[in-house]
């Protein structure tokens, strides 16, 4: 295996924020990320520091949130040893990029990805690491055309790396994106991908690459599409309903809410996932027939959209 070049991601991630925001800046038009460089003073368990860049209430996205973060300490958190035990007792630094958009108009999905790298060290033994993330999609009124692109675009992200590839990493995503206590993925799906070091740390880091650079493609054309689609309060009150399951998702299952926070990481840059409106409902079903019904018919269930 080569090894690893820490900063060649270090440097990756932080043009990767930089590009993305830019992306999202030109679409929106009237929007800004406002800029929150922090450091986390040194101390026992949790050191390093990271940029978040918020937008909020923008012309086309409600809220937008995209973090770099590389933090290190002197023990592996919980949520990382649970599928990899061999890892407790291991220092270790954490880097990567997360980010999820919630436009305002119901007709444009919510995204989210993210691209990460691990690594943990032991005196006397060969370092362990691995890459991580994806990226998926969470519609509230879909259009098939736009699943269907999006899944196209990530399969061309994987497709430098073997037919096997998107198939994988596709499964993986809609079994992880799945609220158990729902019986529903979160969304239409997209990639998913962890512990990745098998082919090598050049190559590793560049399917990471590809997943990351493949966002911007995947997203925008969508968004640009939809987003002056005309809604009213029947589609904005659907919208933030199932917003609630974002919310869900985010604290109950999603690994990288629960890494954050059992490390002692900067709640606000962790949570920043969450939208700015949610509405809960009890017991809440759609009317049969409705164009609420066809998500739930169709859209969140797992199937091959190529």
């Amino acid at each position: 295996m080569n090894t690893p070049d820490i900063d060649a991601v270090k440097k990756y991630l932080l043009g990767l924020q930089d590009s993305i925001c830019n992306a999202l800046e030109k679409e929106d038009g009237a929007g800004k990320f406002i800029h929150d460089d922090w450091e986390r003073p040194a101390g026992e368990h949790l050191s390093g520091g990271g940029r978040t860049r918020v937008m909020d209430n923008g012309e086309v996205f409600e809220s937008a949130g995209i973090n770099f973060s590389h933090v290190f300490g002197p023990e592996m958190p919980s949520s990382a040893t649970a599928h990899r035990p061999e890892l407790a007792g291991r220092s270790f630094q954490a880097m990567g990029v997360s980010l999820v958009i919630h436009p305002k108009n119901p007709h444009v999905p919510t995204s989210h990805a993210n691209v990460r790298f691990f690594i943990a060290e032991k005196e006397g033994e060969d370092p362990v690491w691995w890459f991580g993330g994806g990226l998926d999609l969470t519609p509230y009124y879909p259009i098939e055309e736009d699943v269907v692109h999006w899944h196209t675009i990530s399969k061309q992200a994987c497709e430098p790396f073997g037919e096997d590839a998107y198939p994988k990493y596709k499964k993986w995503c809609d079994d992880y994106f799945y609220l158990k206590h729902r019986d529903e993925t979160r969304g239409v799906g997209g990639l998913f991908f962890d512990d990745l070091n098998e082919e090598g740390f050049d190559k590793s880091f560049a399917f990471m690459q590809s997943v990351g650079d493949h966002y911007i493609p995947a997203y925008l054309p969508i968004v640009s599409k939809r987003k002056d689609k005309k809604y009213g309060e029947r589609e904005r009150d659907f919208q933030l309903y199932r917003r609630g399951r974002y919310v869900e998702f985010n604290l109950v299952y999603d690994r990288g809410t629960l890494f954050g926070l059992q490390t002692g990481g900067r709640t606000e840059s962790i949570l920043m996932s969450l939208p700015p409106l949610v509405k809960f409902r009890y017991n809440w079903k759609p009317e049969p027939g409705s164009e609420e019904a066809k998500l739930y018919n169709r859209y969140l269930k797992p199937q091959d959209w190529l």
